[in-house]
């Protein structure tokens, strides 16, 4: 399937490499024959790739992203695949300056001030927030599923009752906004103290910013309070900011939750290192 992709976008390539740290698409870094780098990514399903390819026309001008340089449409076999321009620089670490963190509120304010286009009917990007509540419950209890067959009883018994005592106490959603849901450090690209820009859109929605803030927190707000300050400031000099406090928790353990769920699905001995850092966080919730 690579091979016949490869040819059908007519790509001369020198050497290629798979990107590791990519979970809903096949991801390679090639070099091509003009010493030209650029990234081929293939998504595991048709909707992902829609909501790919919907998502480039909508940021594309107004929001820092990798360009799309071609694409193709696949077939039985082959969702589609996507070429794509590299961004310069690395994934966002802690290890970074406080201008650098405010430019990544800058970047996510951005985005988050983009809403559904009007007159303009979407196959793959959903707009959720008009039911944002049940969205945030079905996600919820269909990882539950999952998580019912990895932790022992009393510990499912007592997430499902924080999660039901917790969810009344949320305040309204805000929205809609295009949300990225894996704004993550692995998808926000930094060089020195610029802000290259944000990468992977196969999961995205129009819906509350509340959740989009959860693995930016995880990963990389939660290590560092002057980061975390720096970050604030970016963001509100482009739009309002929730009240994090308030939202946070609720969020982060969802996350916790439907992350224990998501090992089940992909596979314990491969995630288990991921595994175990989310039961970690889960019974620290509990």
């Amino acid at each position: 399937m690579l091979n016949r992709v490869i040819e059908q976008l007519g790509l001369r390539v020198a050497s290629m490499n798979e990107v590791e740290d990519s979970h809903s698409s096949t991801v390679y870094k090639c070099t091509l024959h003009n010493g030209e780098n650029i990234f081929l990514k293939i998504p595991y399903t048709k909707l992902k790739y829609q909501r790919e390819l919907e998502a480039y026309e909508i940021l594309k001008g107004r929001v820092a992203i990798p360009e799309m340089l071609d694409c193709c449409s696949g077939d039985e076999e082959c969702p589609g695949a996507f070429v794509l321009s590299e961004l310069k620089g690395k994934p966002l670490t802690t290890d970074v300056s406080p201008t650098a963190a405010f430019q990544v509120g800058v970047l996510q304010a951005t985005m988050h001030s983009i809403q559904p286009p009007k007159g303009k009917i979407l196959s793959g990007i959903e707009d959720e927030f008009p039911y944002w509540s049940q969205f945030i419950e079905k996600q919820f209890y269909s990882f539950a599923e999952d998580v019912k067959e990895v932790v022992d009883e009393r510990l499912y018994n007592q997430a499902i009752e924080k999660y039901e005592a917790m969810k009344q106490r949320i305040p309204s959603p805000d929205g809609p906004s295009f949300v990225h849901m894996d704004f993550r450090p692995a998808n926000i690209i930094i060089n020195g103290d610029r802000v290259s820009g944000m990468i992977d859109f196969e999961s995205v929605r129009f819906g509350s910013t509340d959740i989009d803030f959860t693995k930016l927190y995880r990963d990389f707000l939660c290590h560092s309070p002057t980061l975390y300050a720096a970050f604030k400031k970016g963001y509100q000099s482009i739009r309002p900011l929730i009240d994090l406090e308030v939202v946070l928790p609720f969020y982060l353990f969802t996350d916790a939750f439907n992350s224990v769920g998501w090992c089940k699905r992909r596979g314990i001995e491969k995630n288990a290192l991921f595994l175990e850092e989310n039961l970690a966080r889960l019974k620290g919730f509990l």
